[in-house]
């Protein structure tokens, strides 16, 4: 993102056709201090001042936000040589590492993308299901029958888990309690609003990533040397990629299987930890729509005691849940990309080097869109208000719609299932208010639970 900051200063777009500019800023900066402090409240006001299409600064950049069902649409439907992603999301080059991902050419990165999809298809979910129920029941069992839970701590620590353990394999997932943990920690941490622009700017905080990611790719090194020297082969997508080939026939490197994996890990994890917290936080917020959910589960699994897939896939009243609190709170709250051929909308010409924005956080609260935005109303889904799910765009849309948009909801319906049977939960303090400090945003710390074992009779314990 540096280097396309740097090209945004020296090449500047067009003032456009018609497109309505946001009022304020500060000469140099922009809405840069508004958009730091509250980009939604910022984004909303745009919004509500000049509709669906409006520009605007953060400090040298310029920015378009296209808002809405018919903005989405142009902006989902717009090929990558005219709404780029690659562009824009150099910053997860550190991250994810050269040679893949939004550091090679549209064409290598769907073929990459191609070697995740086995890791993701339904058969692959169904035995993600008895992964999901062991890692859950584990932690709960470590949490004793009453204390206090840091919960973006512990769905961070019990999505790692799962994530690692279905994707990466039983050997990764030995390593999480360990050193691979600490390092995967300090690689989610280098994702920030300052490495968004600057990814190299050697602040502290880009010197642990960095290191964290030699760290990372010395542990997949070794597994992958001694997968490589076992006689029996591993049946684990860290073997697959190892023997996968690109259509030219041409093996991947071990950078290349490494950086591959780690983006398996981010889809099925990062986002997932943020949604998990902020879906436990409402439901212990309504006790009400809690008690359905409790009810689902024993309507669903009482029966037998087992978490199943099938059962997953009817729970009406979990996955509600949590697809509102995904339209409430979602984990990214802006996806960008640059425009690289003026984009007509409507009347409107949205120019040349202009950075085009959809906010999730913006447009689920629309008022068009959904009534009464700002509550927390699952049954919106549900008839007789029948509410559009398929306007929610937590997971993007178009064809960089997230691959683990369906596994990051199967995940957190699964661990709520189990964390809601076998404990009663209440708000420590207040409910929180979203961190905008930090690019995947969830709630401001400190974000505690009180917790105590339930006295009734439940279906998992």
């Amino acid at each position: 993102m540096a280097d396309q900051v740097q090209e945004t200063r020296t090449e500047r777009p067009n003032q456009g056709n018609g497109v309505p500019v946001m009022a304020g800023g500060l000469p140099l900066l922009g809405h840069l201090r508004e958009f730091q402090t509250d980009p939604v409240s910022l984004l909303l006001k745009g919004n509500d001042e000049h509709g669906d299409l409006f520009r605007f600064k953060i400090g040298p950049c310029d920015f378009v936000l296209f808002s809405g069902l018919e903005a989405h649409e142009a902006y989902f439907k717009a090929p990558d040589d005219q709404l780029d992603p690659k562009s824009v999301y150099k910053f997860t080059v550190p991250i994810f590492g050269r040679g893949v991902a939004y550091d090679v050419a549209p064409e290598v990165m769907t073929e990459q993308l191609g070697f995740l999809f086995p890791a993701l298809r339904e058969s692959s979910m169904r035995r993600y299901v008895a992964i999901m129920f062991e890692e859950a029941s584990t932690f709960a069992d470590g949490m004793g029958t009453e204390g206090v839970l840091d919960l973006p701590v512990a769905m961070n620590q019990l999505t790692v888990n799962i994530a690692s353990r279905c994707f990466l394999g039983e050997e990764i997932r030995r390593e999480v309690d360990e050193e691979f943990a600490d390092a995967y920690h300090e690689l989610q941490n280098g994702i920030n609003t300052l490495g968004f622009f600057f990814p190299r700017i050697p602040i502290p905080s880009h010197r642990r990533r960095d290191k964290a990611r030699r760290k990372i790719t010395e542990i997949f090194t070794r597994i992958m040397n001694e997968q490589s020297d076992s006689e029996t082969e591993s049946d684990n997508f860290m073997q697959t990629l190892m023997n996968a080939r690109y259509k030219n026939g041409r093996k991947l490197t071990v950078d290349e299987v490494t950086g591959i994996l780690l983006t398996a890990l981010f889809a099925g994890q990062h986002t997932s930890a943020i949604l998990a917290t902020w879906t436990g936080l409402e439901l212990v917020r309504d006790n009400s729509y809690l008690s359905r959910t409790r009810q689902e589960i024993g309507e669903i699994f009482g029966k037998d005691g087992v978490l199943t897939f099938e059962g997953l896939k009817k729970q009406r009243v979990m996955e509600n849940a949590v697809r509102e609190c995904e339209r409430l709170h979602p984990p990214l709250i802006i996806l960008v990309r640059k425009v690289m051929k003026p984009l007509n909308y409507r009347d409107q010409i949205v120019p040349k080097n202009t950075l085009a924005m959809i906010s999730p956080a913006v447009s689920h609260r629309l008022a068009s869109l959904y009534s009464h935005p700002d509550r927390f109303n699952p049954d919106r889904f549900e008839a007789p208000a029948n509410e559009d799910v398929g306007a929610l765009i937590g997971f993007g849309g178009g064809k960089h719609r997230c691959m683990g948009k369906n596994f990051a909801i199967l995940q957190i319906k699964a661990l709520w299932t189990v964390l809601m049977d076998r404990f009663d939960f209440s708000l420590k303090a207040p409910f929180p208010s979203p961190n905008y400090g930090s690019w995947v945003t969830g709630p401001k710390l400190p974000c505690e639970l009180h917790y105590r074992s339930r006295s009734t009779k439940t279906v998992f314990h």
